[in-house]
């Protein structure tokens, strides 16, 4: 998408003008629906065409009348942060005859609806295919029995289909991840964590069912995220005798004084003949070969429950406006098509490819095919199962490779949540590889003094879940430290070095790669693994911590959104982290439904403070009363929070009054998100691989010698892949001034939050906004999720 600029005459956007479209829900509810809904409906009457509900999914179609509404900008007010479908779902058998179908045709036509927006799973995006593909069929028939006449056909003669992915399984294949599917995860994480803490104080084993009845991401993604002792999924069984050596894995970690054990179970998990592993079934194993304390947690719909993380809101609503874009682009013979997400791109692709794609993954495990069930599943599921069986399984001592290396890991810049996990993953994955493993504490300068510690496997137990930096860690630079850190390499023969952090972990490798010439020590291969909140290190389109620091910023607007739900006319000013990065403020706006996010990327000024004010006061008259301002924290040396609170309080007065919140440090805290924990153990189990092969390849004469550019990288997330980049390079996209990267991706969806907001703007549409094929996307598929 194109950058867009404020427009005053909004009526150049009404390129929907003539169109009718309405939007449903289907199957299974799923958190972040309600988002869609939003971003439908919203979009669709910024474009200029009339929008309608369709109430209780195809049984809601099949039945008509007022169950087909059409609705207003304010109708879709206050549902952003609700859990499930306000406009209700159903399973509908009806719908599945050609008489159901018949009726649905006629009272759709009756709306003059011909363009429809199906959220839902792939049974739902399939009925709705079928729907389409019998759609002239159906008028012909109705025009037959007199219910419509041939004018009816002649401008109702194509149906516009396009889905959007609301199922929190995320066993759709072609997309990195569904609407849903990150807010369950953050449900089955909030109970293991709070298990956990019961489990350690009693000694006890715990066997926890999750949803996945076809599909195991929901059980993979959190015992990776919780460091589970042991998962079940239906894509990968356990090889035959896996009682035995489960048995002995729980044996042998209570040997180890580890007090509690986490098994994960889906409910769809099978053995290598198809046949069904329940919990119970594991639970007996364990109580009866061990003796062990065991209980069995069945979490069901309470991973359907509670509010949509930030990622889900983002997706939602990114995902329904291109629905909405989809749907004006449509021609007759336009295929249906499911609007994905690839990487950090909305993509669109062929619905029925997506959808036999996903059933040729049942197809593969009913033939035993494990291994291209988990490939169809794509590169993320693939590299998660990976990293959890390298993580979770420790070999004996007899297994383990000797390489005679010594790998050191550290935290350098503020503590960002997840930064524990990433440790955590290095040292494990270092270990597997035969290697040494020092961690060092408290950055730079911990280095320099040597805090070095050599660790092991159990030194790093159950950091997953933990907050902040147990290491330690520190903004300072090397540049004063230099001879005493290259001392303390020298002295701890330190071959390779990991450092997780911020942009002071960037400016470090690059002041050590810049001292090479005088310091030997420094010509190691060292690799950084991006962390902190503010999401402005270049090179990485996501950093470790930026997640969570996002969820915090949601949960807190939600809270401060509804205290004034009972007191109307109420503006609210909000101070977010990020130095001069807006990305915590401009995607805290967008999950949040803020009406405005003012950043230091996107220059403002008083006319533009005071065209915002005109803007809220205009939202006072309507039934939504209330308002909410972001600003990152560097926006504006001028305009600063107080200021902004005092203009608003000044210009609105007579109308609403104001409040203002800074959120601080607390964006900075609790426990890592689901994103973040995966993010950081896939991310740091990649970057120890690197290090392994760049040691294997410069070993040389009983030493390790390199001083290349290639040698000093940061691993990034780039678009839909994870890459090494010399640290060098990435010098000429950096703003050092400011500490952000000089493009920054999310910046074009900045137009969105305007649009989500009513602000009268123009959009461009993207000439690239053209239908993707499968095949390719499926090779290309995303490492982040």
């Amino acid at each position: 998408m194109a950058e867009r600029k404020n427009e005053p005459n909004p009526n150049r956007n009404l390129i929907g003008l003539g169109k009718v479209i309405a939007v449903l829900t289907s199957g299974g509810d799923a958190q972040g629906m309600n988002a869609a809904v939003r971003a439908v409906v919203r979009m669709g009457i910024y474009v200029g065409a009339k929008m309608y509900f369709v109430y209780e999914g195809y049984q809601g179609m099949v039945d008509g009348g007022s169950n087909i509404t059409q609705v207003s900008w304010e109708c879709v007010s206050s549902i952003l942060q609700r859990g499930g479908t306000i406009i209700g779902s159903a399973r509908c058998a009806s719908f599945r005859t050609r008489e159901g179908r018949l009726k649905a045709a006629a009272n759709l036509i009756e709306k003059g609806i011909t363009n429809l927006c199906v959220i839902g799973g792939d049974g739902s995006l399939t009925g709705a295919n079928l729907f389409r593909e019998e759609w002239s069929g159906l008028l012909d028939e109705l025009a037959k029995n007199g219910k419509i006449n041939k004018d009816d056909i002649k401008n109702y003669s194509h149906l516009n289909i396009v889905g959007l992915v609301g199922s929190i399984d995320n066993d759709f294949c072609g997309t990195d991840m569904t609407i849903g599917t990150d807010s369950a995860l953050h449900r089955i994480i909030e109970v293991v964590d709070a298990i956990m803490t019961t489990a350690l104080s009693h000694q006890r084993t715990f066997v926890l069912e999750v949803m996945g009845r076809h599909c195991g991401y929901l059980a993979l993604a959190s015992a990776l995220a919780c460091g589970a002792d042991w998962v079940f999924i239906p894509e990968s069984p356990p090889e035959e005798g896996w009682e035995k050596h489960m048995v002995e894995k729980l044996s042998e970690n209570r040997a180890h004084k580890k007090r509690l054990n986490i098994i994960i179970v889906a409910e769809g998990a099978i053995d290598s003949q198809n046949q069904p592993i329940t919990s119970e079934k594991i639970k007996n194993l364990v109580v009866d070969e061990l003796g062990f304390d065991t209980r069995v947690t069945i979490l069901g719909h309470v991973q359907r429950g509670g509010t949509p993380s930030a990622f889900d809101r983002i997706l939602a609503s990114r995902t329904g406006v291109e629905a909405v874009l989809a749907l004006l682009d449509a021609k007759p013979e336009t295929p249906a098509c499911v609007v994905s997400l690839s990487g950090n791109h909305v993509v669109r692709l062929p619905l029925m490819d997506c959808v036999k794609m996903t059933q040729a993954v049942q197809k593969a495990m009913d033939k035993k095919d494990f291994k291209r069930a988990a490939r169809l599943r794509g590169r993320s599921f693939e590299n998660s199962l990976r990293t959890y069986k390298l993580l979770s399984q420790k070999e004996t001592t007899a297994e383990t490779p000797k390489s005679h290396f010594n790998v050191a890991v550290m935290n350098v810049g503020a503590p960002a949540a997840g930064m524990n996990a990433a440790i955590r993953s290095a040292v494990r994955v270092g270990i597997t590889e035969g290697h040494k493993m020092f961690v060092v504490s408290n950055g730079f300068e911990g280095l320099s003094k040597g805090e070095i510690k050599e660790f092991n496997w159990t030194c790093v137990r159950g950091w997953t879940g933990q907050g902040g930096s147990i290491l330690g860690t520190k903004r300072t630079l090397p540049g004063m430290f230099l001879e005493q850190i290259a001392e303390q390499i020298r002295t701890h023969k330190i071959n390779a070095l990991l450092v997780v952090g911020g942009f002071e972990a960037y400016l470090g490798l690059l002041e050590l790669s810049a001292a090479r010439e005088k310091y030997k020590e420094f010509c190691i291969p060292m690799v950084m693994v991006p962390a902190t909140v503010s999401n402005n290190i270049p090179g990485s389109d996501f950093s470790i911590g930026a997640d969570t620091a996002l969820n915090t910023i949601t949960d807190t607007c939600d809270r401060i959104k509804q205290s004034a739900s009972g007191t109307k006319r109420r503006v609210f000013i909000i101070e977010t982290m990020g130095g001069y990065c807006g990305y915590l403020a401009s995607m805290g706006g967008l999950s949040a439904g803020a009406d405005v996010a003012y950043i230091f990327e996107e220059k403002f000024d008083i006319r533009e403070l005071q065209a915002n004010v005109r803007h809220l006061t205009g939202k006072m008259k309507t039934s939504v009363q209330r308002g909410l301002v972001l600003r990152n924290e560097n926006c504006n040396e001028n305009y600063t929070t107080d200021f902004i609170y005092q203009l608003y309080s000044e210009e609105g007065k007579g109308t609403f009054d104001c409040r203002k919140n800074v959120l601080g440090h607390m964006q900075q805290g609790g426990t890592p998100s689901p994103f973040d924990r995966n993010f950081a153990t896939k991310i740091s189990a990649k970057a120890v691989q690197w290090l392994t092969k760049k040691l294997t390849d410069n070993f040389q004469n009983g030493k390790v010698f390199v001083n290349d550019d290639d040698s000093v990288c940061l691993l990034g997330m780039r678009t839909r892949t994870l890459l090494f980049q010399p640290v060098v390079e990435l010098k000429k996209e950096t703003d050092f001034e400011h500490r952000i990267p000089k493009e920054q991706w999310w910046l074009k969806l900045r137009p969105l939050m305007k649009i989500l907001a009513k602000y009268k703007i123009s959009y461009q549409v993207s000439s690239s906004a053209e239908m993707e094929n499968i095949e390719c996307r499926s090779r290309e598929d995303s490492e982040c999720q």
